[in-house]
């Protein structure tokens, strides 16, 4: 009985400290889950460090040894930590302070495309070391935090952004005319204030740029192919050969035949959707449409509470007779603030 005792005893202190680093991770857990980075952000790895740096420390002073070696292991321990941070500050410890860097600029979100050297894709999360996009073929990049800071990094507006298709047409046509089918066609995509640049001209040819703005890059891909069909149709309905002429050296052709289809394609696409199949970025970019979902939730949900402290305050200082509007506004907010707190916990839950 007195040995389970003295057991019980000598255990009890490093079993509670195990436990209470146990419990200290369930209440970081449960608190950067409802923050507004949740745990994609750069908190949670970092509590979660501390806390596991505090639990080993609190359990080499709880063992029952000498001071001697109490001091000897601590020691151990601090040589270590040194070692391991001296060998990775090439790579942990510089990701680290770009990830803190990129937290503090803020220069892209969740969703948003980007283009780093040859690496193209919209972003899904942002990590203490990494960021994660994915790419055109769905799948998914990781890029470390400091190639991100030492590289150029384009980013794509979400409120619209400027698309363009090339082409390389022959000297024997006038280049007023491709402006006017090019432009033509940049509206039949869909695009707004186009223009034509003459982009080069070439020994055999002469290139033309075709550019417009594009009001939302959500389908960013559809939107380039549509250009560059409509591109097609305006061509060729046009009777024009997008073929350089050094085509005609290759194979005996009719210099009055023109290589065009059959029966161009000519298509009426102003205004219009095409319904045969949704647009492809839904499945290409479903994890990155995903974390653009929940950080505009996130974004919104900070604004509610904004305005509902905002008219909380308000309604304070109106006094005992208080404001029929400002009441229902608050009830509003409260609502909105419900079924958004609802909405990310479903998103986080799937993740």
């Amino acid at each position: 009985m007195e040995s389970f005792q003295q057991s019980f005893t000598m255990l009890w202190p490093l079993a509670s400290i195990v436990i209470t680093g146990v419990a200290l991770a369930w209440v970081i857990n449960w608190f950067v889950k409802r923050s507004q980075d949740g745990a994609s952000g750069l908190l949670y790895p970092l509590l979660n460090w501390i806390n596991v740096s505090a639990v080993i420390i609190a359990l080499i002073i709880m063992l029952p040894i000498s001071e001697q070696t109490r001091g000897q292991v601590l020691s151990l321990l601090g040589v270590v930590l040194t070692a391991v941070i001296a060998l990775s500050s090439t790579t942990f410890v510089s990701n680290a302070m770009a990830g803190v860097m990129l937290q503090a600029t803020q220069p892209f979100r969740p969703g948003d495309y980007i283009r780093v050297n040859d690496q193209f894709g919209r972003v899904i999360k942002r990590t203490l070391v990494n960021t994660q996009i994915q790419t055109e073929w769905r799948d998914l990049t990781t890029l470390p935090n400091l190639l991100l800071i030492n590289s150029p990094v384009n980013v794509l507006y979400r409120e619209g952004t400027i698309i363009f298709a090339e082409v390389s047409l022959g000297y024997d046509i006038a280049y007023t005319r491709v402006e006017e089918l090019m432009q033509r066609a940049a509206l039949a995509a869909g695009l707004e204030e186009p223009f034509v640049l003459v982009h080069e001209l070439l020994d055999h040819a002469v290139a033309y740029r075709v550019c417009g703005f594009l009001p939302s890059s959500e389908n960013l891909l559809s939107a380039r192919s549509n250009l560059r069909k409509t591109v097609l149709e305006q061509m060729h309905g046009n009777d024009i050969e997008i073929v350089s002429p050094k085509f005609i050296n290759q194979r005996q052709l009719d210099p009055e035949q023109k290589v065009v289809p059959a029966v161009p394609v000519m298509r009426d696409r102003r205004g219009k959707t095409d319904t045969v199949s949704l647009a492809p970025e839904e499945k290409i970019f479903d994890k990155a449409v995903e974390a653009a979902s929940l950080e505009e939730l996130k974004l919104n949900l900070e604004g509610i509470r904004d305005e509902l402290k905002g008219a909380r305050s308000a309604l304070k200082e109106a006094g005992l007779g208080g404001n029929t509007q400002l009441e229902l506004q608050i009830a509003e907010l409260e609502r909105r603030e419900q079924w958004c707190e609802g909405m990310i916990e479903r998103h986080t839950s799937k993740t």
